[in-house]
């Protein structure tokens, strides 16, 4: 418990942190978003994981507990329940991270919002994927609720590149070249 609070709490720290190793290899004017990344990133992350403690967690728990009958009663132990939530806590910390990689990727020059709408397909196929792997619970219901979270990041992931990305660069499948100097 100690430790997941203590991720939840350090955060800002955390994101900071990185950005200050990354900083020194950055001109003048790429450093000016330290300030607003490590805000954004934490906003993000705890955000992420508010929404999948508070609105995905309850149905989780209860399709844990949910094999009860006249004959078998679930009794989850303190560690099933803290891993459940742990595992939930993180897995949606970091996937509410998206809108911010997406924003690095483009500024990096290796996406732009033309290729991420021509390949949304195969971001609705990875995302559920993602969702499968990431969620505790075998049921449908958890992976839907991580999935569209998902998708609505993804929607805006695209947004925030069409904002604050790049404009013009030589991505992945663009005919564009690359500029070498």
């Amino acid at each position: 418990m100690a430790l997941v609070c203590g991720i939840l709490l350090a955060s800002p720290v955390v994101f900071s942190q990185v950005w200050r190793f990354v900083a020194p290899g950055l001109f003048k004017h790429e450093k000016r978003i330290l300030l607003p990344f490590s805000f954004l990133s934490t906003f993000c992350f705890v955000g992420g994981a508010a929404f999948g403690y508070f609105v995905v967690f309850p149905p989780a728990f209860r399709f844990l507990v949910g094999y009860n009958n006249e004959f078998l009663t679930s009794l989850p132990s303190v560690s099933e329940y803290f891993t459940l939530a742990v595992r939930l806590l993180l897995a949606f910390g970091v996937i509410f991270e998206m809108p911010i990689f997406m924003v690095f990727l483009s500024k990096a020059g290796i996406v732009n919002v033309a290729f991420l709408n021509r390949n949304r397909k195969y971001a609705i196929l990875i995302n559920f994927i993602i969702a499968a792997i990431l969620t505790p619970t075998p049921d449908i219901v958890n992976q839907f609720m991580m999935g569209v979270p998902l998708m609505i990041l993804y929607e805006i992931s695209v947004l925030a590149v069409w904002l604050f990305g790049k404009k013009s660069f030589g991505g992945f499948g663009d005919s564009a070249e690359i500029d070498k100097s």
